[in-house]
């Protein structure tokens, strides 16, 4: 009797499982996308549904205990959830339904956010001529913010297969648990509030407000309306009122404004969207005040590329590239093109004109060639600006054999051949023609390492415009950098300046070998920085190997058989050194900054300092960056600065680009700039927008721009000290 009963119950048991797997199975929610913060999925209130159907899906967040998201208007920092639908065609999806935020204080900001587990509900259209029995696939990328005491970005691929049918099924545990978010979205007010001034303070007239209502609280969906680590008092009485503070960077461009109001009622905690009007006063002073705002860039010429005409950035190109020349890594090389012309112009006018065109040739190509990569590169999604090559080791230790080969070459320790040479003794023969094109593809080279005044803005127009837009851009620098060296090869009445050819060109040719050391040397440097001592030992490697090479292949010139096995051992002696330095110069953590003196950059230290009431200074920098180490020695590192610094209260931020960095490259982006060195200075008021300084530096430009951005001067003996420095 046991025995049978045991088998009906397991014969009951089994059948009601198999009748609800159906629904177990149909459960409309995707895989989900995990990490050690959030739990993220795609629910659907719909297993299929119906031609010309509105129905709901939600990104549903559980976030680990401490973590938290953001809301529309994330308060101090932060990204509100973003989602990219990819439906089929003609259907639509709606914005997210924002559930009513919290305040989450993460001193000293606060942000607006969630905890817990977040539905972000969406409205889906499925379009009227979807035929039953077709397919309906949702697919969507969302990325999301969540932050602790650090903050991690994240993000998420969603994917749930519907169908499409005469009528619609729903999925009853999905709609159940969209429809509670649903529910819970504050509701519109049944009142308008008022906002008006209140001595310098905002006051925010609540009229419709149920009496015994406590701790209210308005979250705005502008960011720019007050400060969200503020307390808001609460005045009730026959017209409830909350007293709100004043943004730094107070903007009120419409008469009207909206967030949500969050109270307790009877034990309960309420939310409603409130849209309230603004004094007609309040909106004049607002577009008075940025209408009279001082510019923040203290020059006459613009320093944001987006800003720019195409003019205007072929115009800043091209005087970016004419005082490129000036800079002292590219000095050395055209130096040694004046030597050519000196060693040819008195025989022939001809040849020296000639030069000079090649010589642009290799510019213009050289130029092109690196303005395909950046533009092909950003295309592609990656942050690449000037100088991008230098941000690999390999490429800054073959840079410096290169400088070191040249510099032995000018030395007179071997040559390369006399048919096709291009240095060195090269230069004074009649096939110099390979010579004055590599010579012109070497001046671009060592010239990424700098960026000259007018530059920085013309590359910062040119990475963000269109490829048949930016490519003139570089062109224009091109021609600028290389009209000099053209210039002088088209003067007869230069030309003719010029000393006859004799024993001092040959001591004038070794002395400019000195200077291709120095370069080798400064190279070698910057790939310590990058990779740490294995980058300084692959360098040494790397010059040992092609020295060694060099002399091989001289010494065994003469048969065939000689040159060739001299040339097969070369060549496996740089393939090995090649190998060794790929294997050792593996890009590390940029250095830190000295202890007491900077902080590493992040926009998260920036908004912090600006919430403790400091003035912010940001250097944008890398080693290889020769205008930047020049305004580190000439500016930064004087002591007058850093006692100014020290007295104002200055935090100084360092964000080292020597090494490829994603945050960096995209903060220059988002300034209009393609390239180091940039230097910003952020006031001591939150989220006050930074005065970009210009990318030659000077001791009072320094003190100045600190004064600003404190708000309060220095003693003037110590201005008239900066001033006679």
């Amino acid at each position: 009797m046991r025995r049978d009963f045991g088998r009906r119950f397991l014969h009951r048991t089994v059948l009601a499982l198999g009748l609800l797997a159906p629904s177990l199975v149909a459960a409309a929610e995707s895989a989900p996308v995990t990490s050690p913060r959030v739990t993220a999925t795609l629910l659907s209130s719909r297993d299929t549904v119906a031609p010309g159907e509105r129905f709901e899906v939600a990104l549903v967040q559980k976030l680990s205990p401490r973590w938290h998201s953001y809301w529309l208007n994330p308060g101090d920092s932060g990204e509100p959830t973003q989602i990219r639908w990819d439906l089929p065609a003609g259907a639509t999806a709606g914005e997210i339904q924002w559930p009513a935020p919290k305040a989450i204080r993460v001193e000293p900001l606060v942000n607006f956010g969630f905890e817990g587990t977040v539905v972000l509900p969406v409205e889906i259209t499925v379009p009227a001529d979807a035929r039953p029995g077709d397919s309906f696939p949702l697919k969507a990328e969302a990325t999301w913010l969540v932050c602790e005491k650090i903050c991690i970005p994240e993000e998420g691929s969603f994917s749930l297969d519907l169908t499409v049918g005469a009528a619609s099924v729903a999925d009853a545990d999905a709609t159940a648990r969209i429809e509670a978010a649903i529910a819970a979205l504050p509701r519109p007010a049944s009142f308008r509030g008022r906002l008006g001034d209140d001595a310098g303070k905002l006051a925010l007239a609540l009229p419709g407000l149920p009496a015994g209502v406590t701790e209210p609280r308005f979250f705005p969906v502008s960011d720019t309306l007050i400060e969200h680590a503020a307390e808001q008092p609460f005045t009730p009485g026959e017209t409830p009122s909350l007293t709100l503070t004043r943004a730094s960077a107070f903007k009120l461009a419409e008469p009207t404004l909206s967030g949500v109001l969050t109270f307790t009622e009877a034990g309960t905690r309420k939310a409603v969207t409130l849209v309230a009007d603004a004094d007609p006063a309040l909106v004049a002073a607002s577009g008075a005040a940025a209408e009279t705002r001082p510019a923040v860039v203290p020059i006459p010429m613009p320093v944001e590329g987006a800003d720019l005409t195409l003019w205007a950035a072929l115009v800043f190109a091209f005087a970016g590239g004419l005082i490129l020349n000036l800079m002292p890594c590219v000095l050395p090389v055209l130096f040694i093109k004046a030597l050519g012309f000196a060693q040819v112009a008195h025989r022939s006018r001809a040849e020296v004109r000639e030069q000079g065109l090649i010589f642009l040739g290799g510019v213009l190509t050289t130029f092109t060639a690196l303005a395909g990569a950046v533009i092909a590169l950003g295309q592609l999604g990656s942050g690449v600006g000037w100088g991008f090559q230098l941000q690999s080791p390999p490429l800054v230790i073959a840079l410096a054999v290169v400088m070191v080969l040249i510099g032995l070459n000018l030395l007179g320790a071997f040559e390369i051949g006399t048919g096709a040479t291009g240095l060195g003794n090269g230069l004074a023969s009649r096939g110099g023609r390979f010579g004055a094109f590599m010579t012109g593809m070497l001046a671009v080279v060592v010239a990424t390492p700098c960026t000259a005044p007018f530059m920085g803005a013309a590359m910062g127009y040119a990475v963000t415009q269109a490829p048949a837009v930016a490519l003139p851009v570089f062109l224009a620098l091109a021609l600028g950098f290389a009209l000099p060296v053209v210039a002088l090869s088209f003067a007869p009445g230069l030309l003719r300046l010029l000393p006859k050819p004799g024993r001092w060109m040959l001591v004038l040719k070794q002395a400019f070998a000195f200077p291709m050391f120095a370069t080798a040397i400064w190279l070698i440097w910057v790939a310590s920085v990058q990779s740490g001592p294995q980058g300084v030992l692959a360098a040494l490697v790397a010059v040992l190997a092609a020295g060694f090479a060099v002399w091989l292949i001289g010494v065994t010139r003469g048969s065939l058989p000689r040159r060739l096995i001299g040339s097969a051992v070369a060549a496996l002696v740089v393939l090995g050194a090649g190998w060794f330095t790929v294997q050792n110069a593996v890009p590390g953590v940029a250095s830190e900054a000295r202890a007491g003196e900077t902080e590493a950059w992040s926009p998260e230290r920036v908004a912090a300092l600006q919430a403790e009431g400091k003035p912010v200074f940001v250097n944008f920098t890398a080693a290889w960056c020769i205008t930047c180490l020049a305004n580190e020695r000439v500016a930064l590192s004087r002591q007058e600065v850093k006692e100014a610094f020290a007295r104002l209260g200055v935090a100084y931020l360092k964000a080292d680009w020597t090494n490829r960095d994603a945050r960096i490259a995209q903060a220059l982006s988002g300034q209009g700039r393609a390239g180091v060195p940039l230097y910003l200075f952020y006031p001591g008021r939150r989220q006050a927008p930074p005065e970009t300084l210009p990318q030659i530096l000077s001791v009072d430009t320094l003190i100045a721009a600190a004064e600003r951005a404190a708000g309060t001067p220095i003693a003037s003996a110590d201005r008239d000290r900066a001033g006679r420095r």
